[in-house]
């Protein structure tokens, strides 16, 4: 339907384009829960900072794509047979040459590919990204996954394309749907494109994480990365995009206040909701449909928000509201049916909810964060709650992004305890020792 948009993918520079090439904001404290809970078809070339052989341009990818290849100019004028007969020999020779400098960029690339992610995972790119190993292990077994790319943090970016070809080949065996949680970093170029290189079945609900503080310099940075993305690939593998992460939950903690609904948290609002319309009128220019959403917390979402969003994204984590893992499948849609499903059925506009958030953590950092009272974190936890919720999700039609993909260190740094190990997989992209089910 936007085949205006499709033909050549971005061309993304080297380790020069940090100033343009952002990162993804730091999520949400997922601790800020338990406080108020009752007791997530183009070229190939040039796409990471560490293709550093293969000849780059320094514009920025959503810069136009002229000037890649020096032009030759067309003789227009008469020629005669000999002169005519060199001009086809010079341009046999000039196609057979930009064959072949073609073919070695292409093959730099998926060289390239296959190293950066070979040393961090067994599925091997043995020159097609969409040519891989399927590890038995893994079931499409989730409706959908949380995902943030490695490396993905504003403003350090070092996000390579390599890793998050890794990523889709890994996620496409779990699930066909994940969401992000911002725009910075090339986060929604970074996955189209992986999506695209391998070819797999996959839905992303693209973001852009908004801070109220900086009058809009974070949101307008990320709504020009959406908007070139859109331009370069289309909607075909995008299912919405998401205005905010926890936006009225952060703002209520810096305000020392707790009502979503209350004048704090319609300060809040006031500043999320002409955001969320600026974003609606974007897509509006672009000529694309896609449906504008909003995440936040279970328990913090505000009327005025949700009133002006498609869909709803909720967080709903019974490990932050101190519930036993023997009982955390069975409180995680209560709470959501009780909570957000029902608040989005009283709104006039009846918006689409889903649970974006909800898992267990398998270990933490220091032993005082190791137990939530009832449970405590590990991986035999983490296998009773994919037994106990998945399935049973999957079968009474509830949407969910299961949290998370893999551990992130640098929320261990930052935040400590649990906060680092979320993951259905290690740093490392080795699997935790758990299964996943057939659903």
């Amino acid at each position: 339907m936007y085949s205006q948009y499709r033909g050549s993918s971005p061309s993304i520079a080297n380790s020069e384009l940090n100033d343009f090439y952002d990162q993804l904001p730091p999520p949400h404290r997922l601790s800020n829960f338990s406080a108020h809970a009752p007791s997530i078809t183009g070229s190939t070339t040039n796409l990471a900072e560490t293709y550093t052989d293969v000849p780059v341009r320094t514009k920025p990818y959503y810069g136009d794509r002229q000037g890649e290849f020096p032009e030759t100019p067309v003789v227009e004028e008469k020629m005669t047979a000999r002169s005519s007969r060199r001009k086809w020999l010079m341009w046999g020779l000039l196609i057979i040459g930009l064959l072949a400098v073609s073919g070695i960029v292409v093959g730099v690339v998926l060289s390239q590919v296959q190293k950066g992610s070979s040393s961090s995972s067994n599925l091997a790119i043995t020159g097609d990204p969409s040519q891989f190993s399927k590890d038995s292990r893994l079931k499409q077994s989730f409706y959908g996954i949380a995902y943030t790319p490695q490396d993905s943090i504003y403003p350090n970016c070092n996000i390579q394309i390599a890793d998050v070809v890794t990523d889709m080949q890994l996620l496409s065996q779990l699930t066909s749907r994940i969401r992000v949680y911002g725009s910075d970093c090339n986060t929604t170029a970074m996955v189209l494109e992986a999506i695209q290189l391998t070819k797999v079945n996959m839905t992303v609900f693209i973001a852009n994480y908004p801070d109220a503080t900086d009058n809009g310099v974070a949101y307008n940075r990320q709504k020009s990365a959406i908007e070139s993305a859109i331009q370069a690939y289309g909607t075909d593998h995008i299912g919405g995009v998401t205005v905010g992460n926890e936006f009225i939950l952060d703002y209520l903690d810096e305000n020392g206040a707790t009502d979503p609904n209350g004048s704090v948290g319609n300060q809040g609002a006031a500043i999320l909701t002409p955001l969320i319309d600026d974003t609606k009128s974007m897509l509006q220019s672009l000529g694309v449909s896609l449906k504008v959403g909003n995440a936040d917390a279970g328990s913090f979402f505000n009327d005025k928000v949700l009133a002006d969003v498609d869909y709803g994204m909720a967080n709903v984590h019974p490990w932050f509201a101190n519930v036993s893992i023997d009982a955390a499948a069975g409180w995680t849609w209560d709470f959501f049916e009780g909570t957000d499903v029902a608040l989005a059925q009283n709104l006039s506009n009846k918006p689409d909810m889903s649970i974006a958030e909800t898992g267990w953590p398998t270990n933490s950092s220091d032993a005082g964060n190791e137990s939530n009272g009832p449970s405590i974190a590990s991986e035999a936890n983490l296998q009773k709650f994919i037994d106990t919720f998945v399935c049973q999700a999957n079968a009474n039609g509830t949407e969910y992004f299961f949290f998370e993909y893999f551990d992130e260190p640098w929320k261990t740094q930052q935040f400590g305890g649990v906060e680092g190990y979320w993951g259905l997989f290690y740093s490392n992209r080795t699997l935790k020792n758990i299964e996943f089910p057939d659903c």
